[in-house]
């Protein structure tokens, strides 16, 4: 079955790719790493094609629930900016990654710690552990740079770079996207959703308002654990404020799919705007910005939750059964349905 087979979910129209991607200037990015007991792997995201410690973007994130060990959040929340790509891989390895984001912003601003000040990387992680030799820390900061240089308009969904071992109600997860499209002032613009599924009971799985899972599972039964980030990217010129709002409705999108947002589930959405870039180097002392009329904020919230909704599909219809450590096994949805 492939990804396009999935039901569709929602009333508003998809992007042409019904990708993050959709969003001009977003690009992604996957380094896989499959073999026996090593199912693991990184996903970059590229909010813009430019340097973005020169030019940061409006930022927020909700912790849905904090059973996760993210980095570089405090800052993101603190001054309402993204200043590197986004980093997507499995617990143990968080600290790898974001010394390659580190590395590859100083390689481009040598002023970095010296004559300006330091770099705050973003990375994201969900527990792959069942699928996956974590001990073993297999991901490499030259995978890391591998996955940031492969960022590309068009990217593989599924068990993929920080999907690649991950599960999502009970079955195999990994990497999913989808966009909205809007319009605003007579012109179009897009939210687009990128998730790490690695969540839910399969006996709560809910596709398009139906509840598959209780079907699918039969007499098993499993406690709610793992993980889900969402990324959020629009090209609607939205504050911090704005965009922590729209982050917070990730969340109605998780819940349309069965989530209950276990306590055992680290939980975490970031939204991004890149209308309007902050410049690093800023000389003014006072910069005029857009920002969205709050009154029209409705068309982000339903793009939110559709697109989070979509995505989380879109994880799982793409997947393919993967076998790991172990043994372990999981099985795609489309060798369940």
């Amino acid at each position: 079955m492939s990804p396009a087979a999935r039901p569709s979910v929602g009333a508003m129209p998809a992007g042409a790719r019904n990708a993050i991607t959709d969003v001009p200037g977003v690009t992604v990015g996957h380094v896989t790493l499959a073999d026996g007991p090593v199912q693991t792997g990184v996903t970059m995201v590229r909010p813009h094609g430019g340097d973005m410690f020169r030019d940061k973007l409006p930022a927020a994130s909700v912790v849905l629930n904090g059973f996760g060990k993210s980095i570089g959040l405090v800052q993101v929340d603190e001054l309402g900016q993204l200043e590197t790509p986004i980093g997507l891989t499995n617990t143990l390895n968080v600290g790898t990654v974001g010394t390659a984001l580190i590395r590859r912003a100083i390689r481009e601003n040598p002023e970095i710690g010296r004559r300006t000040s330091t770099v705050n990387p973003v990375v994201f992680e969900c527990n792959d552990g069942h699928l996956n030799d974590i001990q073993g820390l297999h991901v490499t900061e030259g995978h890391a740079l591998a996955a940031l240089d492969a960022c590309a308009a068009e990217f593989a969904r599924g068990a993929v770079g920080a999907g690649r071992g991950m599960s999502c109600y009970g079955l195999k997860g990994g990497i999913g996207s989808a966009s909205r499209r809007m319009t605003l002032d007579r012109r179009e613009f897009h939210l687009g959703a990128l998730v790490l599924a690695n969540f839910g009971r399969l006996a709560d799985l809910t596709i398009a308002g139906r509840p598959l899972g209780a079907e699918l599972a039969g007499a098993e039964d499993m406690a709610e654990r793992g993980s889900v980030i969402v990324v959020l990217i629009t090209d609607v010129p939205l504050d911090h404020r704005q965009l922590r709002r729209v982050a917070m409705r990730a969340s109605v999108g998780l819940v349309r799919t069965g989530s209950h947002l276990g306590h055992g589930s680290g939980d975490i959405a970031l939204a991004v705007s890149n209308a309007e870039p902050i410049r690093h180097a800023e000389k003014s002392d006072l910069v005029a910005r857009r920002v969205l009329n709050e009154n029209r904020i409705d068309a982000l919230f339903r793009a939110a939750a559709e697109a989070t909704e979509d995505a989380v599909l879109d994880a799982l219809y793409a997947a393919e059964s993967v076998t790991g450590r172990d043994g372990n096994r999981r099985v795609a949805l489309r060798d369940r349905i």
